[in-house]
């Protein structure tokens, strides 16, 4: 779990920014439900799929997110994706979409699947290339998981401000902007959360009435204040950023013996 947790929290709280980083109409996100499944026979696991609701018509979706070299990349994903069509009983066409951080990432064994990657069935994505005519928050977004560490604040402030001015739903706002921390916190480990918060003014945001409100009705608790299962699963993926144990306790408010057995388990793991 490394990356990728930050982009299935991404395209599962907003679907909408993967069909816009495909090129498709971000209302096409309401005809569709994001998932990560399993074939569980071969113990694979598919980082992101989005099926279609109620059509036959419309293509399957399978979402690679891959931010270490890896060559036999393309032949893992086109295994899980050939096995889990044919493990189904669904009848739809079928896209990929790899999310790379950039082109020198890209270093799977392309020869035998050349016809594929040079269709229109399989995309791949180079976030450090993306651009776009207008603003918008769906690039921004994604673009910030690989922005350098030395234009983060300024990107991070730019990215706030477009929130704010085309979000007009006060509770998608603070849901948006309580995504963005979640980068944050995965870019500067070394800072802790009270520090991230004063940064960009996310302390301010949770004194408002709105997301006190929100919060004590249990509308936004899962996505604002993060649940145990999705604090745990972020550690791991701190730890390969260099964090400490401590910085991770603190910037996840965790038990500091939680994080250490993760940390443990991860190195048995390995």
């Amino acid at each position: 779990m490394k990356t990728d947790t930050i982009f299935y929290r991404l395209f599962q709280s907003f679907p909408s920014i993967f069909f816009e980083l495909i090129n498709q109409p971000p209302e096409t996100a309401n005809t569709y439900e994001f998932s990560s499944v399993e074939v569980k026979q071969l113990a694979f696991r598919i980082d992101g799929v989005f099926l279609p609701k109620n059509s036959t018509s419309s293509p399957i979706y399978f979402v690679e997110v891959q931010f270490q070299p890896d060559d036999k990349l393309y032949s893992r994903l086109f295994t899980e994706i050939f096995l889990y069509l044919h493990k189904t009983q669904l009848t739809n066409n079928w896209r990929g979409v790899i999310v790379y951080p950039s082109r020198n990432i890209d270093t799977g064994e392309t020869d035998r699947y050349i016809e594929l990657l040079a269709s229109e069935r399989v995309s791949r994505i180079y976030l450090d290339e993306l651009e776009s005519a207008s603003p918008s928050i769906a690039i921004a977004t994604v673009k910030l998981v690989v922005e350098p560490e030395s234009n983060i604040v300024t990107k991070t402030s730019e990215l706030i401000n477009l929130v704010k001015q085309q979000i007009d739903s006060e509770i998608t706002q603070r849901e948006f902007l309580e995504l963005i921390e979640t980068i944050i916190i995965y870019k500067l480990p070394q800072k802790s959360r009270k520090e991230i918060e004063q940064m960009f003014g996310f302390s301010e945001l949770k004194q408002t009435k709105v997301y006190q409100e929100a919060k004590e009705e249990g509308k936004l608790e899962g996505k604002l204040e993060g649940k145990l299962e999705g604090k745990l699963e972020a550690v791991p993926f701190m730890l390969s950023l260099g964090a400490t144990v401590e910085q991770i306790a603190d910037s996840l408010d965790l038990d500091i013996n939680l994080v250490r057995s993760v940390a443990a388990k991860v190195n048995t793991d390995k």
